[in-house]
């Protein structure tokens, strides 16, 4: 048996509930309930986003946040221009209701972002 001094934190996020539960589980319990989170991310990762490139566009990260997508995106312009590709550049991006109905993807430009940190 092991000493509940060692018992590993839960990460900031995991619900209380949830980690008081997994923590009665069995070893055996922990390995099915991993691959299954596994299956749930997988199926998280594969549906399909509304945020598209537009033309001359190239997303280079998107990242789901609490509220908002995190983009980072470059684009190129006409032939002959020899600063291309400009960027890369910071967004958040908000599905917005419309009054009329639907939805509309709100851009919010924060700012330049280092190719390093891509």
């Amino acid at each position: 048996m092991t000493d509940a001094t060692d018992t590993p934190t839960p990460p900031d996020g995991l619900p209380e509930s949830l980690a008081s539960e997994l923590g009665q589980l069995t070893p055996e319990e922990l390995r099915n309930t991993i691959i299954h989170a596994q299956e749930l991310l997988q199926f998280h990762q594969e549906t399909t986003s509304p945020i598209e490139p537009g033309p001359g566009e190239d997303i280079l990260r998107a990242t789901e946040r609490d509220g908002f997508t995190e983009v980072v995106k470059q684009f190129s312009c006409a032939d002959g221009c020899e600063d291309c590709p400009h960027g890369p550049y910071l967004y958040h991006v908000r599905e917005e209701a419309r009054p009329e109905g639907g939805t509309h993807l709100h851009w919010t430009f924060v700012g330049s972002v280092s190719a390093d940190d891509e």
